[in-house]
């Protein structure tokens, strides 16, 4: 590299690293961000080191790079009201100490009592955030923060010294008017501060009105924010307005845009000759789909065969990449809704009803295209071949997972002679499933078998029952099957070295294993730590040695509290829960976009069509994919957490003055879990 080459790369960091948009990155993130190839990234690494050495950026402790800060600055000029507030709040904090010349990027979460914490990626601990060191911030904002040296309890203090994005600009709340204004109070316990709406901006909202309300201005310590109100979701007691009000709040998308819509309509109902083309026909192979009774959206079939001692196991997935192409409005619009949202009251699809319950959906007796991973298995559980391939499928019969549980376990026999055809095959299934989770206990997998509640509503959205939805022999063997799919292809691209979204959980945290261990001890458990690390079979045999005590359910709780949260990465760091090096999300692409993504992978490989461009151009993007469908996810389970809870406590309003029992997980300075 000459002396100029240098000048122009250096020059190009500096300016990116002073743009406002900048966020810290590590030495991969910034290739993959610059599109410097593998090769070339020794370069980049000198560069940065050069920027290093002349002090114009500097490396976090997380080995992030970003623009360097000054110690002492000796420029004049005007200053934001905030910058002064901030820099008046930062002497006072520092008076007792000298600073830490720290700054770290992340996102605030606020506390209604005024404090805060800052979540920072890579950062084991958050940042704890004083009152009188919040400097306006509002929940889920993205902050610039300045570590202080004189922590006051266990956590690392810091003040925010910069807001660099608003990231809420809508509140859902319940509007209360006054004469010539009104306020929302807002749903979300986490935003302190109620939002002043005056009365020419509120939409004509009523008292008890929950609305959505865009904020026009943050305000301070010393004022309200404002807003005005920009949707009126009808009334606080108005049958569906709990839950929507919950959908908006997490600002799920419901409804499809007209582009997308037109896109969907031009989808064909059924596929044409010319789809075949190349494909591999299976459609004389016997498979089913195995689902819940009210699923509409049949996403897999499954077939099972013996070939000598081997099974040959067929795991079929609708192709729907080749109806929703990248860059499309489609495409886009899955990307931005990540994944669908499964909630008490409805379904918030990924795709229009036309895809999923359509061309995308696997029924029965209806020529369709799929993904298929076809593997020959041994008597051990052991993968010993297999083959991806683009195939043409037709499904012989749609099953559910009672009628197949019933054939299994009752031995149904009205059920035994309707489907008398497909008996040797479930019988194989089973057999086949009980190896696959043998195998996979073995190695350590954890099975956290908590059973999921049903909640039934009335016509009102009211809760009439809450059911245990308890899995069964059929449930057991579509899952053991699925992973067995998603392994396969996970560890088949992380050996051909190509760029993929794998599914990945880490290890625990060794202090949160640490608290497990000793509360335990207390019922007279014990749990194997080597150094820092716990391998997953010692969590595998503390569920299994509690199995049927009456800790059971505490101590199941507590130890999948001590997890990490399983995440899309395009790093393959193994999956922890599963015990497993390679794991990827290839299953469901009608409702997650990690799986649409990885199909597109996987069909440009069997077609030789990965060159260098495209290869490339995946390295480029799917990094972000899987930082923002890893948010859609978490985003959908709490919207899903959220309905649940609203719907069960409204559920246990109907029981006040009844007694029942029930197992304390929890306590807080508020109350009891």
């Amino acid at each position: 590299m000459t002396q100029e080459q240098m000048e122009k790369r250096k020059k190009l960091i500096c300016d990116l690293m002073n743009d406002s948009l900048y966020v810290p990155m590590k030495l991969k993130e910034l290739a993959i961000f610059l599109q410097v190839s593998k090769q070339d990234r020794g370069e980049l690494e000198e560069v940065l080191n050069e920027l290093l050495n002349e002090e114009k950026i500097q490396i976090t402790q997380t080995g992030k790079y970003m623009k360097a800060y000054a110690k002492k600055s000796g420029k004049k000029g005007k200053e934001s009201a905030l910058e002064k507030e901030s820099k008046s709040k930062e002497k006072k904090s520092f008076a007792k100490s000298s600073d830490i010349d720290e700054y770290l990027t992340g996102i605030f979460i606020s506390n209604q009592r005024g404090f805060g914490f800052v979540e920072v990626e890579g950062r084991e601990q958050d940042l704890f955030i004083p009152e009188d060191c919040v400097n306006g911030a509002f929940h889920n904002d993205i902050v610039q923060v300045k570590l202080l040296s004189h922590p006051t309890g266990k956590r690392q203090e810091a003040v925010i010294v910069k807001i660099l994005e608003h990231a809420m600009k809508h509140v859902v709340g319940t509007f209360e008017k006054s004469k010539n204004f009104g306020f929302v109070i807002p749903d979300n316990s986490k935003i302190g501060a109620d939002i002043f709406v005056p009365v020419e901006r509120s939409k004509g909202a009523m008292d008890g009105h929950k609305v959505v309300v865009e904020i026009t201005d943050y305000g301070n310590h010393k004022k309200s924010p404002e807003g005005k109100v920009v949707e009126i979701l009808g009334h606080i007691n108005d049958p569906g307005v709990d839950i929507l009000s919950i959908v908006r709040a997490f600002d799920i998308p419901c409804e499809f845009g007209e582009k997308v819509m037109n896109q969907a309509e031009r989808v064909p109902e059924e596929i044409i000759e010319a789809d075949m083309n190349g494909r591999k026909d299976l459609r004389d192979v016997m498979m089913v789909t195995i689902d819940g009774e009210d699923a509409k959206d049949l996403d897999d079939a499954v077939s099972v065969s013996k070939e000598g001692d081997l099974y040959c196991l067929g795991v079929h997935i609708a192709d729907v990449s080749n109806y929703v192409q990248e860059n499309s409005a489609l495409d886009r619009e899955a990307y931005k809704r990540g994944t669908s949202v499964y909630l008490v009251d409805r379904v918030i699809p990924m795709l229009p009803h036309r895809l999923s319950n359509g061309i995308c959906s696997l029924n029965a007796g209806v020529d369709r295209l799929a993904l298929s991973c076809i593997m020959k298995i041994d008597a051990k559980g052991n993968v010993v071949d297999y083959e991806l391939a683009e195939t043409v499928i037709r499904v012989n019969r749609r099953m559910s997972y009672t009628a197949v549980a019933a054939i299994l376990e009752d031995k149904d026999e009205a059920l035994i002679k309707e489907y008398e055809e497909l008996v040797p095959m479930f019988e194989m299934m089973a057999e086949l499933s009980d190896i696959l989770r043998k195998k996979r206990h073995k190695r350590g997998s954890i099975d956290f078998d908590f059973p999921e509640s049903k909640i039934i509503l009335d016509k009102n959205g009211h809760p009439i029952d809450i059911k245990p939805y308890d899995r069964n022999r059929a449930t057991k063997i579509i899952e053991d099957f699925m992973l067995a799919a998603n392994e396969t292809v996970a560890q088949h691209f992380y050996w051909q070295e190509l760029p993929f979204v794998y599914r990945t959980h880490e290890s625990p945290d060794p202090e949160k294993i640490q608290k497990l261990s000793t509360f335990i001890y207390n019922f007279g458990y014990s749990i194997h730590v080597s150094g820092e690390e716990v391998h997953p079979k010692e969590v595998q045999k503390l569920i299994n040695k509690i199995e049927g005590t009456p800790e059971e359910a505490l101590i199941s709780r507590l130890a999948l509290r001590s997890m990490k949260q399983a995440k899309y990465s395009t790093e393959c760091t193994g999956h922890f829960g599963l015990a497993c090096n390679y794991y990827c999300h290839f299953t469901s692409p009608i409702r997650r976009y990690p799986d649409l993504q990885i199909h597109r992978i996987i069909k440009e490989q069997l077609r030789r069509r990965l060159n260098d461009n495209r290869i490339e151009h995946y390295n480029a993007i799917l990094f972000d994919v899987a930082g923002h469908t890893s948010k859609t996810e978490r985003r959908a389970d709490e919207a899903e957490r959220e309905t649940e809870k609203l719907k069960k406590a409204e559920y246990m309003a109907d029981h006040i003055g009844e007694s029942f029992e029930g197992v304390v997980s929890g306590v807080t300075a508020w109350g009891m879990y």
